[in-house]
Protein backbone atom coordinates (compact mmCIF):
# COMPACT_ATOMS: atom_id res chain seq x y z
CA UNK A 1 0.00 0.00 0.00
CA UNK A 2 1.26 3.44 -0.93
CA UNK A 3 0.47 5.47 2.19
CA UNK A 4 0.91 9.22 1.69
CA UNK A 5 -0.24 10.76 4.98
CA UNK A 6 3.24 11.96 5.97
CA UNK A 7 3.77 13.56 2.59
CA UNK A 8 0.37 15.26 2.77
CA UNK A 9 1.05 16.68 6.24
CA UNK A 10 4.44 17.90 5.01
CA UNK A 11 2.41 19.93 2.51
CA UNK A 12 4.10 18.30 -0.47
CA UNK A 13 2.33 19.05 -3.73
CA UNK A 14 0.35 15.89 -4.54
CA UNK A 15 -2.01 15.63 -7.49
CA UNK A 16 -4.85 13.22 -8.09
CA UNK A 17 -8.08 12.65 -9.93
CA UNK A 18 -11.62 11.47 -9.26
CA UNK A 19 -12.92 8.09 -10.40
CA UNK A 20 -16.71 8.05 -10.61
CA UNK A 21 -17.47 5.42 -13.26
CA UNK A 22 -17.01 2.43 -10.97
CA UNK A 23 -14.79 0.82 -13.58
CA UNK A 24 -11.66 -1.15 -12.68
CA UNK A 25 -10.28 -0.52 -16.18
CA UNK A 26 -10.52 3.27 -15.98
CA UNK A 27 -9.22 3.10 -12.40
CA UNK A 28 -6.14 1.25 -13.59
CA UNK A 29 -5.63 3.63 -16.52
CA UNK A 30 -5.86 6.66 -14.22
CA UNK A 31 -3.60 5.14 -11.59
CA UNK A 32 -0.94 4.40 -14.21
CA UNK A 33 -1.12 7.92 -15.64
CA UNK A 34 1.22 9.46 -13.06
CA UNK A 35 -1.14 10.73 -10.36
CA UNK A 36 -0.03 10.58 -6.73
CA UNK A 37 -3.51 9.52 -5.62
CA UNK A 38 -6.92 8.60 -6.99
CA UNK A 39 -10.28 8.95 -5.27
CA UNK A 40 -12.77 6.15 -5.82
CA UNK A 41 -16.14 7.83 -5.38
CA UNK A 42 -18.91 6.03 -3.50
CA UNK A 43 -20.87 9.23 -2.82
CA UNK A 44 -21.79 10.37 -6.33
CA UNK A 45 -20.03 7.71 -8.39
CA UNK A 46 -21.69 4.84 -10.24
CA UNK A 47 -19.85 2.12 -8.36
CA UNK A 48 -20.82 0.14 -5.26
CA UNK A 49 -18.95 -1.87 -2.64
CA UNK A 50 -18.44 -4.84 -4.99
CA UNK A 51 -17.04 -2.72 -7.81
CA UNK A 52 -14.86 -0.90 -5.28
CA UNK A 53 -13.00 -4.12 -4.54
CA UNK A 54 -12.18 -4.61 -8.23
CA UNK A 55 -11.04 -1.00 -8.55
CA UNK A 56 -8.76 -1.34 -5.53
CA UNK A 57 -7.27 -4.51 -6.98
CA UNK A 58 -6.62 -2.67 -10.25
CA UNK A 59 -4.96 0.28 -8.50
CA UNK A 60 -2.85 -1.98 -6.26
CA UNK A 61 -0.29 -2.64 -8.99
CA UNK A 62 0.33 1.06 -9.64
CA UNK A 63 2.19 3.90 -7.90
CA UNK A 64 -1.04 5.76 -7.09
CA UNK A 65 -2.43 5.88 -3.57
CA UNK A 66 -6.07 4.62 -3.39
CA UNK A 67 -8.45 6.85 -1.44
CA UNK A 68 -12.21 6.32 -1.16
CA UNK A 69 -14.96 8.89 -0.74
CA UNK A 70 -17.71 7.35 1.33
CA UNK A 71 -21.35 8.33 0.93
CA UNK A 72 -21.79 9.81 4.43
CA UNK A 73 -20.08 10.31 7.77
CA UNK A 74 -21.25 7.06 9.38
CA UNK A 75 -18.96 4.58 11.15
CA UNK A 76 -20.12 1.44 9.27
CA UNK A 77 -19.29 3.10 5.94
CA UNK A 78 -15.72 3.75 7.11
CA UNK A 79 -15.28 0.21 8.38
CA UNK A 80 -16.37 -1.39 5.12
CA UNK A 81 -13.94 0.53 2.92
CA UNK A 82 -11.03 0.52 5.38
CA UNK A 83 -11.15 -3.26 5.67
CA UNK A 84 -10.85 -3.54 1.89
CA UNK A 85 -7.45 -1.85 2.06
CA UNK A 86 -7.30 1.85 1.27
CA UNK A 87 -4.79 4.59 2.02
CA UNK A 88 -7.38 7.10 3.14
CA UNK A 89 -10.99 8.22 3.22
CA UNK A 90 -12.70 11.39 1.99
CA UNK A 91 -15.61 12.37 4.23
CA UNK A 92 -18.32 14.54 2.67
CA UNK A 93 -20.29 17.34 4.29
CA UNK A 94 -18.38 17.73 7.54
CA UNK A 95 -19.94 20.84 9.10
CA UNK A 96 -18.82 20.92 12.75
CA UNK A 97 -15.81 19.99 14.89
CA UNK A 98 -17.94 17.24 16.46
CA UNK A 99 -18.56 15.72 13.04
CA UNK A 100 -14.82 15.91 12.30
CA UNK A 101 -14.09 14.13 15.58
CA UNK A 102 -16.71 11.51 14.65
CA UNK A 103 -14.92 10.89 11.33
CA UNK A 104 -11.51 10.58 12.94
CA UNK A 105 -12.85 8.15 15.55
CA UNK A 106 -14.26 5.95 12.78
CA UNK A 107 -10.86 5.93 11.07
CA UNK A 108 -8.94 4.73 14.12
CA UNK A 109 -8.72 1.59 16.22
CA UNK A 110 -9.20 1.86 20.01
CA UNK A 111 -8.16 3.49 22.22
CA UNK A 112 -7.87 6.45 19.82
CA UNK A 113 -11.08 5.57 17.98
CA UNK A 114 -13.99 3.20 17.54
CA UNK A 115 -13.02 1.23 14.42
CA UNK A 116 -13.89 -2.43 14.79
CA UNK A 117 -11.06 -4.92 14.34
CA UNK A 118 -11.02 -8.01 12.15
CA UNK A 119 -7.86 -9.88 11.23
CA UNK A 120 -8.92 -11.65 8.02
CA UNK A 121 -9.40 -8.54 5.89
CA UNK A 122 -7.80 -7.51 2.63
CA UNK A 123 -6.25 -4.52 4.42
CA UNK A 124 -4.41 -6.91 6.75
CA UNK A 125 -3.27 -9.27 4.00
CA UNK A 126 -6.08 -11.68 4.87
CA UNK A 127 -4.53 -12.25 8.26
CA UNK A 128 -0.87 -12.41 7.26
CA UNK A 129 -0.02 -8.87 8.34
CA UNK A 130 -2.70 -8.07 10.91
CA UNK A 131 -0.36 -7.28 13.82
CA UNK A 132 1.64 -4.84 11.71
CA UNK A 133 -1.48 -3.26 10.24
CA UNK A 134 -3.09 -2.86 13.67
CA UNK A 135 0.04 -1.21 15.02
CA UNK A 136 0.40 1.31 12.19
CA UNK A 137 -3.06 2.02 10.73
CA UNK A 138 -3.95 4.88 13.06
CA UNK A 139 -0.83 6.78 11.96
CA UNK A 140 -0.77 5.93 8.26
CA UNK A 141 -4.37 6.32 7.11
CA UNK A 142 -5.29 9.71 5.62
CA UNK A 143 -8.46 11.52 6.74
CA UNK A 144 -9.81 14.11 4.30
CA UNK A 145 -12.81 16.19 5.40
CA UNK A 146 -14.75 18.15 2.85
CA UNK A 147 -15.57 21.83 3.18
CA UNK A 148 -18.92 22.20 1.44
CA UNK A 149 -21.07 24.51 3.58
CA UNK A 150 -20.96 27.96 5.14
CA UNK A 151 -21.35 26.28 8.53
CA UNK A 152 -18.06 24.50 7.88
CA UNK A 153 -16.40 27.78 6.95
CA UNK A 154 -17.60 29.41 10.15
CA UNK A 155 -15.90 26.70 12.21
CA UNK A 156 -13.03 25.82 9.89
CA UNK A 157 -10.29 26.66 12.41
CA UNK A 158 -11.84 24.39 15.01
CA UNK A 159 -12.29 21.60 12.45
CA UNK A 160 -8.70 21.94 11.25
CA UNK A 161 -7.49 21.70 14.86
CA UNK A 162 -9.06 18.26 15.37
CA UNK A 163 -6.29 15.71 15.79
CA UNK A 164 -6.52 13.26 12.91
CA UNK A 165 -8.04 15.65 10.38
CA UNK A 166 -5.32 15.78 7.73
CA UNK A 167 -6.85 17.64 4.78
CA UNK A 168 -9.48 20.36 4.51
CA UNK A 169 -10.82 19.60 1.05
CA UNK A 170 -12.99 22.16 -0.73
CA UNK A 171 -15.86 20.84 -2.82
CA UNK A 172 -16.24 23.86 -5.15
CA UNK A 173 -19.66 23.03 -6.55
CA UNK A 174 -21.35 22.25 -3.26
CA UNK A 175 -19.67 25.10 -1.40
CA UNK A 176 -20.49 27.71 -4.04
CA UNK A 177 -24.05 26.37 -4.25
CA UNK A 178 -24.49 26.58 -0.49
CA UNK A 179 -23.08 30.10 -0.54
CA UNK A 180 -25.72 31.13 -3.09
CA UNK A 181 -23.15 31.72 -5.84
CA UNK A 182 -23.16 28.41 -7.76
CA UNK A 183 -20.04 27.86 -9.87
CA UNK A 184 -18.94 31.48 -9.41
CA UNK A 185 -15.45 30.43 -8.38
CA UNK A 186 -13.94 33.88 -8.95
CA UNK A 187 -16.60 35.61 -6.88
CA UNK A 188 -14.97 37.69 -4.09
CA UNK A 189 -16.88 35.76 -1.43
CA UNK A 190 -15.72 32.43 -2.81
CA UNK A 191 -12.13 33.65 -3.11
CA UNK A 192 -12.30 34.80 0.50
CA UNK A 193 -13.59 31.37 1.50
CA UNK A 194 -10.62 29.72 -0.22
CA UNK A 195 -8.21 31.98 1.65
CA UNK A 196 -9.93 31.16 4.94
CA UNK A 197 -9.60 27.41 4.35
CA UNK A 198 -5.92 27.71 3.43
CA UNK A 199 -5.12 29.88 6.42
CA UNK A 200 -6.88 27.46 8.78
CA UNK A 201 -5.01 24.49 7.32
CA UNK A 202 -1.65 26.24 7.57
CA UNK A 203 -2.21 27.34 11.17
CA UNK A 204 -3.13 23.79 12.17
CA UNK A 205 -0.26 22.14 10.29
CA UNK A 206 -2.66 20.43 7.90
CA UNK A 207 -3.06 20.47 4.11
CA UNK A 208 -5.67 22.24 2.00
CA UNK A 209 -7.18 20.40 -0.94
CA UNK A 210 -9.55 21.14 -3.77
CA UNK A 211 -10.94 19.64 -6.98
CA UNK A 212 -10.30 21.77 -10.07
CA UNK A 213 -11.76 21.49 -13.54
CA UNK A 214 -8.82 22.07 -15.83
CA UNK A 215 -5.09 22.58 -16.26
CA UNK A 216 -5.54 26.34 -16.64
CA UNK A 217 -6.40 26.50 -12.92
CA UNK A 218 -3.31 24.71 -11.60
CA UNK A 219 -0.90 27.63 -11.13
CA UNK A 220 -3.44 29.85 -9.37
CA UNK A 221 -4.57 26.97 -7.16
CA UNK A 222 -0.99 26.32 -6.03
CA UNK A 223 -0.42 30.04 -5.50
CA UNK A 224 -3.54 30.10 -3.33
CA UNK A 225 -1.90 27.55 -1.03
CA UNK A 226 -3.53 24.27 -2.02
CA UNK A 227 -1.20 21.26 -2.02
CA UNK A 228 -3.62 18.32 -2.29
CA UNK A 229 -5.11 19.00 -5.70
CA UNK A 230 -7.52 16.87 -7.70
CA UNK A 231 -8.19 17.52 -11.36
CA UNK A 232 -11.11 16.20 -13.40
CA UNK A 233 -12.52 12.69 -13.38
CA UNK A 234 -12.63 9.57 -15.50
CA UNK A 235 -16.26 10.33 -16.38
CA UNK A 236 -15.43 13.86 -17.51
CA UNK A 237 -12.49 12.75 -19.65
CA UNK A 238 -14.55 10.04 -21.33
CA UNK A 239 -17.60 12.24 -21.92
CA UNK A 240 -15.55 15.11 -23.34
CA UNK A 241 -13.49 12.76 -25.48
CA UNK A 242 -16.55 11.07 -26.95
CA UNK A 243 -18.21 14.41 -27.67
CA UNK A 244 -15.06 15.58 -29.43
CA UNK A 245 -15.01 12.45 -31.60
CA UNK A 246 -18.68 12.80 -32.47
CA UNK A 247 -18.47 16.53 -33.22
CA UNK A 248 -15.63 15.91 -35.68
CA UNK A 249 -18.33 14.77 -38.11
CA UNK A 250 -20.58 17.84 -37.64
CA UNK A 251 -19.16 19.87 -40.51
CA UNK A 252 -19.52 16.95 -42.92
CA UNK A 253 -23.12 16.28 -41.90
CA UNK A 254 -24.08 19.89 -42.64
CA UNK A 255 -22.87 19.72 -46.25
Amino acid sequence: MNYIRDRVLNRELLCGTWLNLGSSITAEIAALAGFDWVVLDLEHGAGDHDSLLHQLQAVAGTPASPIVRIAWNEAPKFKRVLDLGVAGVVVPYVTTPAEAEQAVAAMRYPPQGIRGAASLTRAAGFGQHFSEYLATANETLLTVVQVETESTLEQVDEIAAVDGVDVLFVGPLDLSLNMGIPRQLEHPRFRAAMAKVNEAARRAGKAAGILIGGADQIEQTIADGFTFIGIGSDGTVLAEGMRALSSAFDACKKK
